[in-house]
């Protein structure tokens, strides 16, 4: 390529009959300028386009590795969100299996309160059973006794009739204890 300079420093031969020497000079002057000035501008232009070239380059590996980053982070997403609901349907059987867990261990409890309930109620109804065969006992021995003394409050005149209102009242205490082999007997049939 022809340089500013090539074209000044051009020498041209001397003819006859030649161009006016001074236009020549002139035309080339204004030549040289303007091829100048062209030079510079297109010297100038290929620097912009090589630094924009590298810009090129630059936003082109910026691209890939924003394009990588992406797919990166598209992955560890896809991973994270898997092994999230992996975490969260482990926790969900967990608590399925420790909700089984409790209702099997409040339904045993429910059994057991109920077995000690019943077994209360026989207890309450032995009590009652007992006591009031005791309290009949006492009152038909009460009964008795009064009624002898009554009686014997009229009959008892010498002592030998004392010993014997004695010894009778001996026998109304065996019919108590009689009362006591009714209640073992009550125990024996498991109330």
């Amino acid at each position: 390529m022809i340089t500013p300079l090539d074209i000044q420093n051009k020498e041209f031969k001397k003819s006859f009959r030649g161009y006016k020497e001074s236009e020549v000079d002139q035309f080339l002057d204004e030549i040289i300028e303007d091829y100048e000035k062209l030079y510079k501008e297109n010297i100038e232009l290929k620097d912009k386009i090589l630094i924009l070239d590298e810009k090129i380059k630059q936003y082109n590996n910026l691209e890939e590795t924003l394009k990588d980053t992406l797919v990166v982070a598209q992955s560890t997403a896809d991973e994270v969100t898997r092994t999230a609901r992996e975490k969260s349907e482990i926790i969900i059987e967990d608590a399925e299996l420790m909700a089984k867990k409790i209702i099997t261990a409040a339904n045993e409890e429910v059994k057991n309160i109920q077995k000690e309930y019943g077994n209360l109620k026989k207890e309450i109804f032995i009590f009652k059973t007992r006591f009031k065969s005791f309290i009949e006992a006492q009152l038909i021995s009460l009964d008795e006794f009064y009624s002898k003394i009554e009686m014997d409050d009229t009959n008892i005149r010498d002592e030998n009739e004392l010993e014997e209102y004695i010894d009778g009242a001996d026998e109304s205490n065996s019919e108590s204890q009689n009362m006591g082999k009714v209640d073992n007997e009550v125990d024996d049939l498991g109330a």
